[in-house]
């Protein structure tokens, strides 16, 4: 069973986001969603300063098995990438929600982390696939 942190929201598409302080969130891809890929073997993440959507498919990370797109789950500008995934993206699969985050999101309204799930919900959605 998959650990899911009750600090943090989730899309149904497997993603978490974690609220920073002055409208920043953190995004990276949830225990579930790294146990089904398989070993992370790259990250394409996204520009400095590019402006993302909500459901904008906005990174990749590849895996032994598969390539998985990311959406994102708030719109707002990427203000920062983790590049310690360039040299280690096995940190996705070793710790997915501390350094193997993905990128850091400034917010266009905070309203949007309220059409996210919350832990329970996540949960809901892994047992109903």
């Amino acid at each position: 069973m998959s650990t899911i942190p009750t600090e943090l929201f989730y899309a149904p598409t497997h993603v978490w986001v974690r609220r920073e302080e002055q409208g920043e969130v953190v995004v990276g891809i949830t225990e579930h969603a790294q146990d089904l890929l398989g070993d992370v073997v790259f990250a394409e993440l996204p520009e400095l300063g590019r402006w993302v959507e909500v459901a904008e498919e906005c990174a990749v990370v590849e895996s032994v098995k598969a390539a998985s797109d990311i959406y994102a789950p708030v719109s707002g500008e990427v203000i920062a990438i983790n590049e310690e995934l360039e040299d280690s993206p096995e940190l996705i699969n070793s710790d997915p929600y501390g350094d193997g985050w993905l990128f850091r999101i400034r917010l266009a309204d905070e309203t949007d982390l309220a059409e996210l799930l919350d832990a329970e919900g996540y949960q809901e959605g892994i047992d109903a696939e």
